[in-house]
């Protein structure tokens, strides 16, 4: 599928009011998914009540990209970080599976890990909150 196949859909998609929409060719099969305006809305209230939070000492990382986020490498794992865990960067904080490539994200700088602000297997948009750190 290229491009303007790609943009046909989700114009498809708007014009529409579908979330989600599966495209077969007999060969080929695709998803692609959407927000509905509600879910919008709820997020975006999560990320104001996120950023209120933040504080000079504090920092929210964000997702590098969109998918779906995982706080371990398999279920049988332990998680890559737990509150309370101290991160340097370079350090392994979750995955973010994104058109079945699995994407390791790592911090960036180091801090204590206060909260998680999403669930294991939850579709992370790209600059959605993931993580609360206090700076160390």
């Amino acid at each position: 599928m290229n491009i303007e196949e790609l943009e046909r859909v989700i114009r498809l998609l708007k014009a529409e009011d579908l979330t989600e929409i599966t495209i077969w060719d007999g060969k080929k099969r695709m998803t692609v998914c959407r927000e509905s305006v509600s879910e919008k809305e709820n997020r975006d209230r999560d990320v104001s009540s996120h950023v209120e939070e933040e504080k000079k000492n504090q920092f929210i990382f964000t997702s590098p990209l969109v998918g779906t986020f995982y706080r371990r490498s398999s279920p049988e794992e332990e998680p890559f970080v737990d509150e309370g865990s101290l991160v340097k960067p370079g350090d392994t904080l979750c995955i973010i599976e994104a058109m079945k490539a699995l994407n390791e994200i790592n911090a960036t700088e180091s801090g204590r890990l206060l909260r998680i602000l999403v669930e294991d297997g939850q579709t992370a948009e790209y600059g959605d909150p993931l993580f609360l750190f206090e700076r160390t």
